[in-house]
């Protein structure tokens, strides 16, 4: 299995992973996200200009699944924050290293721009991940909240 930047050529195997991201997070049928959200998605990991980034991980031509991490300003540092903001793998590579090869993938960018730490949040109810999240960082002990805007 080998971890690499997504290239344009993945975009019919990137897509049904990013699918079953969103639904796993309860974004499929009607409430499925807009086709230009995905769209705009998938062009912002090959625009310069934009602090997003993809990866996928890969075996024998099958991508077993993804991550995609951004760069924003902080208050509290000079140098960006590196937010891992969404990681999926497929039902069969669960439990076989893909996560963690895709998340230490992500600490290795973070590394190689000279920053300090990674940070991801996660739903209360996602058990599984929280196994092996447990296992290679910590929680910060802050709760996220949110008000949605009419």
């Amino acid at each position: 299995m080998i971890v690499r930047l997504v290239e344009r050529s993945d975009h019919d195997r990137w897509l049904p992973l990013w699918d079953g991201y969103n639904a796993f997070y309860g974004r499929s049928g009607d409430t499925a996200l807009a086709p230009e959200i995905t769209a705009a998605t998938w062009e912002r990991f090959f625009d310069p200009y934009e602090p997003m980034f993809a990866l996928v991980a890969e075996q024998d031509g099958v991508l077993l699944g993804l991550t995609h991490y951004l760069l924003h300003r902080s208050t509290t540092s000079l140098l960006p924050s590196l937010y891992l903001q969404d990681l999926f793998t497929t039902a069969d590579a669960r439990g076989k290293g893909v996560g963690r090869a895709l998340i230490e993938a992500v600490y290795d960018a973070a590394r190689g721009l000279g920053l300090a730490r990674v940070y991801w949040q996660t739903h209360e109810t996602n058990d599984t991940a929280m196994q092996l999240y447990d296992r290679i960082a910590e929680k910060s002990g802050f709760l996220v909240y949110r008000k949605l805007l009419d």
